[in-house]
């Protein structure tokens, strides 16, 4: 199953302020995610620093851009709001 990627204004916004080096490995996760959210390179895991916009029980999750680096970028992200879709929360470095 192939998921609709959406951005809520904030994460578009991240999206398109990211460097091109950035930009080239979000968009190679965002391909991840849509195909297989639980692929193995993402370590997609629950996250509890942000509110489901669509279910504040629902939750979110977690993707590495990247990993082991000084402010590693991470994709924040929920399924929703349909059952093939999912969001994109945030684009940010890992504090």
């Amino acid at each position: 199953m192939n998921f609709n990627i959406h951005f809520t204004s904030e994460a578009d916004k991240q999206y398109h302020n990211l460097s091109p080096v950035k930009l080239k490995k979000v968009r190679r996760v965002l391909g991840y995610l849509q195909t297989n959210p639980r692929h193995p390179s993402l370590n997609t895991h629950l996250y509890r620093g942000y509110l489901n916009p669509f279910d504040p029980s629902a939750a979110i999750f977690e993707a590495y851009v990247e990993n082991k680096t000084p402010g590693a970028y991470r994709i924040f992200w929920c399924y929703g709001p349909d059952r093939a879709d999912i969001t994109i929360l945030a684009i940010t470095a890992h504090p």
